[in-house]
C-alpha cells in the first residue's frame, strides 16, 4: 500500500522501529481483528489496535453501557450510558484513527454464530467476562483454525495466554468451565479497573506482534499478575495430547456453550 504523508506521520513511530518498519505498518493496516466484548478488557485493545491503525476492527457485544462500567471501561463515557456498547465503541475509534473499518455486531458470541463469525479475521480477542464464553471462543478458534488472545481478570489478578494453531489451547490447562457459583464473577468479588488496562494492553501487544511477526508470542505460556505486589509469572503449558479439542483424540467436534452468571451489577426484578 501507499502511505500518504499523514499516515506516514500517525504511524512514524511504528515506522521508526527497527523489527516493524514501512513492511510491518502495512501488515496491520491490512489486519482484520475481532474483539469479542467491548468492556473491561475490550476498551483497551480497541483504543490501542485503533491508533496502531489496524485495518479492519470487528467488535461484538451485545450489551448496551452502564453506570457501573465507567470505573475500568475506558473506551465509554458518561453521555454513552444505555447506549450499545459497539457503537459506543465505534465512535472513539473513529475519532481516533478515521483510518480503521469499524464493524459492528451488536449480539452476543453464541454456538450458533461464532465460527461464522471469526471466519473472516485473522486474529480473534477475547476480551469476555465469563468462563462459559471463554471456552466457546477457545473452541471456536480451534475448531476453525484461528490464532487468539485469552484474557481474564478477577479482583487484583489478571492472566493471559496465546493460541495459535497446533500450541497449546486455554483447555490443554483448563479442561472445562467451572461449576456455576464456584467462581465468583466481578460484580460478586470486585475488580481493580487499572487492571483491565494492564491486561488489555498487553493483549493488543499480542496481536499486533502477530500481526507483523515480531517477537515471541505468549503461546504455551500462560502470563499471570498481581497488582497489589507488581508480581509477575510465566508458567509454561504443554499441548495436552488428551486436550477435548485440540488433542489427538478431540470430543468436541461441534461447538455447545454452558451456562454462567456473567459480570452484571443489576438488581434482578
Amino acid at each position: 500500500m501507499n502511505f500518504t504523508e499523514e499516515q506516514i506521520e500517525r504511524y512514524s513511530r511504528h515506522i521508526l522501529l527497527q523489527d516493524i518498519g514501512v513492511e510491518g505498518q502495512e501488515k496491520i493496516n491490512n489486519g482484520k481483528v475481532l474483539v469479542i466484548g467491548a468492556g473491561g478488557l475490550g476498551a483497551p485493545i480497541l483504543l490501542y489496535l485503533a491508533a496502531a491503525g489496524v485495518g479492519t476492527l470487528g467488535i461484538i457485544d451485545g450489551d448496551v453501557v452502564d453506570l457501573s462500567n465507567l470505573q475500568r471501561q475506558v473506551i465509554h463515557f458518561t453521555p454513552d450510558i444505555g447506549k450499545p456498547k459497539v457503537e459506543s465503541a465505534k465512535e472513539k475509534i473513529k475519532q481516533i484513527n478515521p483510518d480503521v473499518k469499524v464493524v459492528t455486531h451488536h449480539e452476543f458470541f453464541t454456538a450458533d454464530n461464532a465460527l461464522e463469525l471469526i471466519k473472516d479475521y485473522d486474529f480473534i480477542v477475547d476480551g469476555t467476562d465469563n468462563f462459559p464464553v471463554k471456552f466457546l471462543i477457545n473452541d471456536a478458534c480451534v475448531l476453525g483454525g484461528k490464532a487468539f488472545s485469552h484474557g481474564g481478570i478477577l479482583r487484583f489478578d489478571g492472566q493471559t495466554l496465546t493460541h495459535t494453531p497446533n500450541t497449546a489451547c486455554y483447555r490443554c490447562s483448563f479442561h472445562s468451565p467451572p461449576p456455576p457459583n464456584a467462581v465468583p464473577t466481578c460484580s460478586q468479588a470486585g475488580v481493580l479497573g487499572a487492571i483491565a488496562g494492564m491486561l488489555g494492553t498487553i493483549q493488543a501487544a499480542e496481536v499486533l506482534k502477530f500481526l507483523t511477526g515480531t517477537g515471541e508470542l505468549l503461546t504455551n505460556r500462560l502470563l499471570t499478575f498481581n497488582a497489589k505486589t507488581m508480581n509477575f509469572r510465566t508458567v509454561k503449558i504443554n499441548k495436552n495430547g488428551k486436550c477435548p479439542v485440540c488433542g489427538n483424540h478431540p470430543e468436541i467436534t461441534e461447538l455447545v456453550e454452558a451456562q454462567q452468571a456473567v459480570c452484571e451489577l443489576k438488581k434482578k426484578s
